[in-house]
């Protein structure tokens, strides 16, 4: 891939290019997300979320994206969507709030889009 191409792909507004300098960046907090698969994990999570970051060795900017409960945070911190959507079930957070925080709106604004788009 040439210089150039690889620039335009980085520079999609209001997008986060999920490529190999944010996974090496996001590897601990993929890696913890990962971890969650696991039920005992989860728990161990929800007891102590500060020591749970901490083993998994989150940087304090991944840290504060995890507390903002915030999922376009902890993209920007290297959270690939896929390992996100782990942590974000923890939250008690579905799709349709995920969706909200991406296009800057309420959850019930969100579904009526939703709702207008299939009438």
């Amino acid at each position: 891939m040439t210089t150039s191409l690889r620039a335009r792909r980085r520079q999609i507004p209001g997008t986060v290019i999920f490529d190999g300098d944010l996974a090496r960046i996001g590897y601990a907090l993929n890696r913890m997300c990962f971890s969650f698969n696991a039920a005992e994990c989860r728990e161990a999570f929800l007891q102590d979320e500060e020591a749970y970051m901490t083993r998994y060795h989150l940087t304090e900017a991944q840290k504060e994206a995890v507390r903002s409960r915030q999922v376009l945070r902890m993209m920007a911190a290297g959270g690939h969507p896929y390992y996100l959507a782990k942590l974000a079930g923890i939250f008690g957070l579905d799709m349709q709030d995920i969706g909200a925080q991406q296009t800057g709106v309420t959850k019930e604004a969100f579904q009526a889009k939703l709702v207008a788009a299939g009438a």
